[in-house]
């Protein structure tokens, strides 16, 4: 039987912390960055979280066989 392997699209992506909660980089900031305010940039800079049951699908896709 082959091993379970973890989806490396979301590996990318996601990063799950000791909590069980995901933290992900923010969209919007790749470019055209001349037209949004310096304070929408700076929020953009910090990564967002998700928690709930999303969070859970996410944790479990990234560590399988456990």
């Amino acid at each position: 039987m082959p091993k379970q392997k973890t989806h490396k699209g979301m590996q990318k992506r996601f990063k799950v912390t000791g909590t069980g909660k995901v933290k992900h980089r923010n969209a919007n900031r790749g470019h055209i960055m001349g037209k949004k305010s310096g304070n929408r940039k700076r929020h953009l800079r910090q990564d967002g979280v998700i928690c709930g049951t999303i969070a859970k699908k996410i944790a479990d896709a990234l560590k399988p066989g456990t």
